[in-house]
């Protein structure tokens, strides 16, 4: 929304100290000090009162002070009538101290309500008090015509510069703010995507394993429900005793590319063809150093679709084929000459509903239908 700068208030972050460091706070005190020290003093000295008169000019210099500062707590506040009021009657005990003798005492009273409405009020009623202000000064105000213009010229612009100065620093402030949230967010977003990517490679170890020891499980359950055996139950327990200690090492093997610690792509997929019986694998293209999550979706998918092969087509030969493209990968895995396993029927295809979900999160694609001669999945991620 755009900001009308006329009739919009200075920003909080304008009005207050907080953007200011502890040494130019400091600073701006001693200053201030040194200036209203330099002013009470040649305003005292300048008048023939004394006895009570002092007195009473010490006491208008209280009140003005406590004006000053509930001009600086409403002004902060954005309380507009307050404001004006804190402001008529600096201006007011202005003239008490003009008629009471104390003549630039007022004069210097009526310099800081000029100062005071352009830099904390909004432009729309800061003007008019500070015309009015500036109008007092230089009626009273004893110097030539000119040194009384230029006078209050300066006032005003040095006002406005202030004002301008303060909203500056207001909006450093503001967008430093923002930048800290955004940081935040980014690191709160960046730790959810983290945890997410866990959850994922873990529950994907974990489906893979398990499903694949369910396999030999479910094939020993049905032998010994047909009376095969012995030798035939043992090995399908054995080779279940075998997936859950490849699981373990897949768990192993996940926590390590966790960690950035994954070996190369190429031998892992040597590996995991060279324990399935009729498989071979292909690279094609330029080999090169893939993503973290590029390269573990090529993995799981892999992993994937060897088990099912192994679950609906035992004894079937598999073609994995790796082709690093310009931009993309691209993995299929295809089977061809089985027959439907014993197992062909369990489970709910979810894996490869969980792959194409990760390759979809990459901006990827997978494919996995039947064609003439078997099953083919194909992977296809960008990098």
């Amino acid at each position: 929304m755009t900001r009308n700068s006329w009739s919009s208030w200075p920003s909080p972050e304008a009005l207050g100290r907080n953007g200011l460091s502890r040494p130019r706070r400091l600073l701006a005190w001693v200053v201030r000090g040194l200036v209203l020290g330099i002013l009470l003093w040649g305003a005292f000295t300048s008048s023939h009162e004394h006895g009570w008169a002092v007195a009473a000019g010490i006491g208008v210099v209280i009140v003005a002070a406590g004006l000053a500062w509930l001009l600086y707590r409403t002004t902060l506040q954005h309380r507009l009538v307050p404001s004006l009021v804190s402001l008529a009657l600096l201006q007011g005990v202005g003239v008490v101290a003009q008629a009471s003798g104390f003549r630039t005492l007022g004069l210097v009273l009526w310099c800081g309500c000029a100062v005071a409405g352009l830099e904390r009020l909004p432009l729309r009623v800061g003007v008019p008090a500070a015309g009015v202000a500036l109008a007092l000064y230089g009626v009273i105000n004893n110097d030539n015509h000119l040194t009384t213009v230029v006078t209050c010229v300066g006032l005003g612009l040095a006002g406005y510069t202030l004002r301008l100065d303060a909203e500056a620093r207001g909006n450093a402030q503001r967008l430093l703010a923002q930048e800290r949230a955004a940081r935040a967010a980014e690191a709160e977003s960046a730790a959810l995507g983290e945890r997410a990517r866990i959850a994922r490679e873990i529950h994907d170890v974990l489906a893979h394993s398990l499903s694949a020891q369910l396999v030999h499980l479910e094939a020993a359950r049905l032998l010994i429900e047909r009376g095969a055996d012995r030798q035939q139950i043992l090995d399908r327990v054995v080779a279940a005793r075998g997936m859950a200690r490849d699981g373990l090492d897949e768990t192993r093997q996940a926590l390590s590319a966790l960690r950035g610690e994954m070996t190369p792509l190429e031998d892992f997929l040597g590996q995991l063809v060279g324990v399935t019986a009729g498989a071979e694998v292909t690279i094609t293209g330029e080999r090169r150093q893939l993503p973290a999550e590029a390269s573990q979706a090529v993995r799981r998918v892999a992993q994937e679709a060897l088990t099912n092969v192994r679950k609906h087509a035992p004894g079937a030969k598999v073609r994995v084929r790796l082709d690093y493209g310009a931009h993309q990968v691209t993995l299929d895995v295809k089977d061809f000459g089985g027959s439907p396993g014993e197992l062909a029927g369990a489970g709910g295809g979810y894996g490869l509903l969980g792959m194409r979900e990760r390759a979809e999160l990459l901006g990827g694609s997978l494919r996995a239908e039947p064609d003439e001669e078997g099953f083919v999945v194909t992977l296809k991620v960008p990098v």
